[in-house]
């Protein structure tokens, strides 16, 4: 009998004041593909981690001690004005993105994956309200103001807080196939935005006319 293939593995990051719908929303689409995909969250510290909105996630394995993701998953939130200060925790998210095939951030977790420098000379995009922001963040980044989400080689970085559940199918759907997305959104009753260039919110921020 042959082997079962090997489950992807996604690591997602916690930290203090982490937005919900970053995580758990692009999880929420993971994990319905929870016999091929393995799910494990990271963290400077093991134990429970405050998000923004109050709830607690908790960290299975800190950022240190964890085995190499096939996906890193960085979300944002309040805690990433603190984090992009943070030498160890950039260090540590460059070292899993370096080793990592794919790389995806919500919303102003771009900012610390702009801090890292590996996103230099690549187009990126994240939450609209906080855009200015995030670009101080990574001048030598290609900021798009205008996407749902961008794809640059094994990055895939999403415009704010929701934006994440968008880009979770279609990076699924390149791991996958886009049936295997579209399942997905079925499953969750979710109406997929699956036009990465189609951004609403980017014009009522200011960012295009």
């Amino acid at each position: 009998m042959s082997a079962e293939p090997r489950k992807i593995r996604l690591g997602a990051l916690l930290f203090e004041e982490f937005e919900l719908l970053d995580v758990f929303g692009p999880l929420e689409m993971f994990g319905l593909l929870r016999d091929r995909v393995e799910i494990v969250m990271l963290g400077e510290r093991p134990g429970a981690v405050r998000s923004n909105q109050g709830p607690r996630g908790w960290v299975d394995v800190t950022l240190a001690e964890a085995p190499a993701v096939d996906v890193l998953l960085i979300p944002g939130g309040w805690g990433t004005r603190r984090g992009v200060e943070d030498p160890v925790l950039i260090q540590a998210l460059k070292d899993q993105a370096e080793s990592a095939a794919w790389v995806a951030t919500v919303c102003t977790g771009t900012a610390l994956l702009a801090r890292t420098g590996l996103l230099d000379g690549r187009r990126a995009t994240s939450n609209k309200l906080a855009f200015k922001w995030v670009m101080s963040q990574g001048p030598a980044v290609n900021w798009v103001p205008e996407a749902r989400w961008v794809e640059d080689g094994k990055f895939f970085t999403s415009s704010g807080v929701s934006a994440g559940m968008d880009m979770a199918l279609g990076l699924i759907g390149k791991l996958f196939d886009r049936e295997t997305s579209l399942q997905v959104a079925r499953w969750a009753e979710y109406t997929w935005n699956d036009d990465p260039t189609r951004d609403p919110f980017a014009k009522p921020a200011g960012l295009v006319d």
